[in-house]
């Protein structure tokens, strides 16, 4: 999708953030809800597949077609969700999308059958998907490519914190307090989200032109030529799904993984969530350090280490080697979905519908990961591993894609 269209006006007062400097309390604001939502989400989904393990005698290839769905919905509507944000305003999307996962949570924590579940935790994404591409629109929005990489960080570092935080103790708290806190923890977060979103449209900064625009790309000591942001925009929008055909093959096998070490629930939270801290340092130091733009030998790398290091998690029967192969895996994910929002921030000028396509992009990636397990499980049953090699058979693929897009990119992008 061209950048350069004509993106829609949003209507006055609907909800951009429209100053070239966005005062500071109102970004901090933006930066403490989308803290909060990384929190809740990752409370509930990453351990929605120990909930169904336990209440429904879900296996890994059921968590695994679980999973796909979910991944699947979130393709389907962050796209939609995204150019909605874009023609009727952020805060009008950030409104729907906190009062449709409220309504999931409150259905979930009501509903004992195991399509009820699912269809609660298919509520809860659609939710979900008008959240994400507003907050990473609204962090952004207004900045100049100077501005971005500052800016992008702090965005990262504050989601990813807070997800590593719920990650490691949400064993613990459905441990000591049941299954129960898996919604209504998330839900009690909700509604200070939805409560936030009223005064953050108040206090919006005034004063932009009303296309939510800012100014266009030129090229600079520090800044690629157009051409050349968008071949890495290309390229790291093929990294990206694959980094997430991981990421949530893992989270859904996670109740195998700790049956297989035999782990607690609670011990599981700790020792599977390495990979979680990983990404945050990553996140930082990948902040401070700015020699990764635009170097297609650092995203080639850091797939290369996902292929791997995904292979050794799932395959490796050793417990040990399980702790070591987190850390790459964190580091290399991290770096992936770093590139990925910075590339598609920097060189678009419609952040939330690009934002959108980011998050879309995950969905698909959350999506065909699990599903290629799910299948390869189905079809060989009598191999506990089969549906890890088939997955990794998949991220080998992506990363021959990746070389292959970088060698051959579009007339005017080399």
């Amino acid at each position: 999708m061209s950048s350069s269209r004509r993106t829609a006006v949003p209507r006055p007062g609907r909800g951009v953030a429209r100053s070239v400097t966005a005062p500071q309390k109102f970004r901090a604001a933006c930066f403490t809800v989308e803290g909060l939502n990384s929190f809740a989400v990752v409370i509930y989904f990453s351990y929605l597949y120990f909930f169904f393990r336990d209440t429904f005698g879900f296996d890994d290839r059921q968590n695994l077609a679980l999973a796909a769905l979910i991944g699947l919905t979130y393709a389907a509507f962050s796209l939609w969700a995204g150019r909605f944000a874009q023609r009727c305003g952020y805060f009008t999307a950030l409104k729907i999308g906190f009062g449709i996962m409220v309504a999931g949570l409150l259905l979930g924590s009501q509903l004992g059958s195991v399509a009820g579940q699912i269809v609660a935790a298919c509520i809860v994404n659609i939710g979900m998907c008008f959240t994400w591409p507003v907050l990473e629109a609204l962090v952004s929005e207004g900045d100049t490519p100077a501005d971005i990489p500052h800016v992008i960080g702090i965005y990262n570092i504050t989601w990813a914190g807070t997800n590593t935080l719920a990650f490691c103790i949400g064993g613990m708290l459905i441990e000591k307090l049941g299954y129960r806190s898996m919604f209504y923890v998330p839900l009690a977060v909700m509604v200070v989200q939805f409560a936030l979103v009223f005064w953050l449209e108040k206090i919006h900064p005034p004063g932009r032109a009303a296309d939510g625009g800012r100014p266009a790309l030129t090229a600079g000591p520090d800044q690629p030529a157009p051409a050349r942001a968008k071949l890495f925009q290309r390229l790291a929008w093929l990294a990206n799904p694959f980094a997430y055909i991981a990421i949530n093959t893992l989270v859904a096998v996670l109740p195998g993984i700790a049956r297989k070490f035999e782990l607690s629930t609670m011990g599981a939270g700790f020792a599977c969530s390495l990979w979680s801290f990983a990404r945050f340092f990553t996140f930082i130091a990948l902040w401070q350090w700015t020699g990764w733009h635009y170097r297609f030998r650092w995203l080639v790398t850091a797939f290369a280490l996902l292929v791997v290091s995904f292979a050794a998690i799932l395959i490796v029967p050793q417990l040990a080697t399980v702790l070591v192969a987190q850390l790459f895996f964190g580091a290399a994910v991290g770096l992936i979905y770093y590139s990925s929002l910075y590339y598609a921030m920097n060189a678009s000028d419609a952040k939330s519908e690009h934002g959108g396509i980011h998050e879309a992009a995950i969905g698909v990636g959350n999506c065909l990961g699990p599903a290629v397990g799910a299948a390869a499980l189905w079809l060989a049953p009598q191999s506990a591993s089969i549906g890890a090699w088939a997955v990794s058979g998949l991220l080998a693929v992506g990363l021959g894609g990746l070389v292959w897009l970088r060698l051959h990119p579009a007339k005017g992008q080399r």
